[in-house]
């Protein structure tokens, strides 16, 4: 009986989110415009966006220049529709840039400080280069990295292994993205 192969889960765990990416997401991002970054189906004011500072609707802003993002704590009931701009500021902000920042030395990214974008040029360009320190960091990633615990900064994850982080960063981002597109289809259907 011969000895199974191991699994070199570092290229699986790569391989998952680069095929999402490549094959999926960031194709359907092309050519998005900025009125299809800001396009809702509902009302404005049931919605949350990047807006020019001091016109937002939600409770709070959140911001580091010209342009806020929405949000509240606790969230309302039902949450507001985020638009495409919101779920890029969300993945740049929250779902990737403060872990590449935390676990593989990225830039700073915090909701309050960072610099939004107003237009799809400048969301699209904070996400491709969010993902590219983040997807490169897992690279890096060896065996004994994957199962060691991600640490103080992920607060409640703090003893969960660092592959436990790397899929639920993976599975945002695939959430995330699939929503942009379904706006995306929405916006092209409804126009």
């Amino acid at each position: 009986m011969s000895t199974p192969t191991p699994v070199d889960w570092t290229s699986q765990l790569v391989d998952q989110l680069e095929f999402h990416w490549n094959g999926h997401l960031r194709p359907r991002l092309e050519g998005l415009t900025d009125e299809e970054y800001h396009y809702s189906p509902a009302p404005d004011e049931l919605t949350w966006d990047v807006r020019p500072r001091g016109t937002g609707h939600a409770q709070m802003q959140a911001g580091g220049g010209d342009f806020t993002i929405d949000f509240a704590q606790p969230e309302p009931t039902p949450t507001p529709l985020t638009t495409i701009a919101w779920r890029i500021g969300h993945v740049v902000v929250g779902v990737l840039g403060a872990r590449w920042h935390s676990h593989f030395g990225g830039p700073p990214h915090d909701y309050t400080t960072h610099v939004f974008p107003g237009d799809a040029a400048g969301g699209l360009a904070q996400l491709d280069r969010t993902y590219a320190g983040w997807i490169e960091g897992v690279r890096g990633l060896d065996p004994e990295s994957l199962a060691a615990p991600v640490g103080p900064a992920e607060g409640p994850w703090a003893d969960a292994p660092m592959a436990t982080l790397v899929l639920h960063i993976s599975r945002e981002v695939i959430h995330h993205g699939a929503e942009m597109c379904l706006l995306r289809d929405l916006y092209a259907t409804t126009r």
